[in-house]
């Protein structure tokens, strides 16, 4: 009897949160909130109430529901649209370096490989998922393209594409869910090659890249944004996945080009455009893509530390381009390189990981 009246307790606190929540969003149905789904993500498991991953409805694949919910409260995005479930150091880092730089910040990782059960992945086998998910404000969740592009322009084009044709098919899939999981969710975005220097402020804002050319693997938006449902819309009116950066940076400049009225972005450069602040490129990509081995040349410090302060101290973050340098191995213990800087400084936790 204790056990079904407390039972009855979390069925009737559960309703009484969604019955609310409806009654307080009158945008709920607009899509970025599934009042439907979300009611069949709680379920009830020996007395606890827990989160269903989406098409994994057993119980020894539930999770328990601690803590927020990109539904629920925006926060700091990642994402892995691969089938990797063991980040790369970068990956690691940049998440880690979000997390202590953004306390009381939730930060959600989504990763298409995970199941949604953190402690089927121990270490020796897995190092990144046990190490992130020790940071109490860190979150990793299932990636499902189906449940993430429901509702949204992409469903159709999602359904119809074939990946093998595609030649950039995990950089376009990248595109797709970041537009996707900002517009459901809002929040902010960040590339898992992006080192946080500094906390970040919850905004509006489209970071430039170059000279009347924005970026895509930074950005901040409130949930329901009408920006983010144009570009969702062009993404799949102008979809070209043979050109680089159509879907993209390309495609985030031709839309804030739209939005602006202009064809010359830079003279919104460090202004409001239509509530869309457009951010200078020094506070994210101090170093151009064209620059980017200026981060693992070696001997760029001593045990002065100056020098590199000095020299990032108007950056939020640094983009370390990892199209161009994930394609090199370097060592970064003992090379006294920028990157060995920012991982010693921004994830500890991580550098630790880092053989000699």
């Amino acid at each position: 009897m204790i056990r079904s009246h407390k039972t009855f307790i979390i069925i009737l606190i559960s309703v009484t949160i969604i019955v609310t929540h409806t009654l307080l969003n009158s945008s709920l149905n607009k899509g970025y909130f599934n009042l439907p789904e979300f009611r069949k993500m709680l379920q009830i498991y020996d007395g606890q109430l827990k989160w269903v991953i989406p098409g994994q409805v057993s119980p020894a694949n539930t999770m328990i529901a601690k803590g927020p919910h990109p539904t629920t409260e925006p926060g700091i995005i990642f994402l892995q649209s691969s089938s990797e479930l063991n980040p790369k150091p970068l990956v690691m880092c940049s998440i880690e370096s979000a997390a202590r730089l953004n306390p009381n910040k939730p930060v959600y990782f989504f990763m298409k490989a995970f199941t949604g059960n953190v402690s089927a992945y121990r270490e020796p086998e897995y190092k990144g998922i046990p190490l992130l998910s020790s940071f109490k404000n860190v979150f990793i969740l299932p990636l499902n393209f189906n449940e993430l592009f429901n509702n949204t322009p992409l469903a159709g084009w999602y359904e119809k594409v074939d990946p093998s044709k595609e030649e950039y098919w995990i950089h376009v899939l990248s595109d797709g869910c970041r537009l996707a999981l900002l517009w459901k969710y809002g929040g902010i975005y960040l590339d898992t090659d992006t080192i946080s220097l500094k906390p970040l402020k919850f905004q509006n804002f489209i970071v430039a890249q170059s000279a009347n050319y924005a970026s895509n693997g930074i950005l901040g938006f409130n949930r329901s944004h009408p920006f983010l449902e144009n570009c969702l819309t062009d993404f799949v009116e102008k979809y070209n996945g043979a050109v680089w950066g159509q879907q993209g940076p390309t495609l985030i400049t031709r839309n804030l080009k739209k939005w602006c009225g202009t064809d010359n972005l830079d003279q919104f450069l460090n202004k409001e455009c239509k509530g869309i602040e457009y951010v200078p490129n020094y506070l994210f990509f101090p170093i151009p893509h064209t620059d980017w081995k200026q981060y693992f040349e070696k001997y760029r410090w001593n045990n002065s530390n100056d020098a590199v302060e000095k020299e990032f101290s108007k950056s939020n973050a640094v983009h370390v381009w990892n199209f161009l340098s994930g394609r090199q191995k370097y060592d970064i213990k003992g090379s006294q390189s920028l990157i060995e800087y920012f991982y010693q400084k921004y994830c500890p936790s991580t550098y630790g990981t880092l053989s000699n």
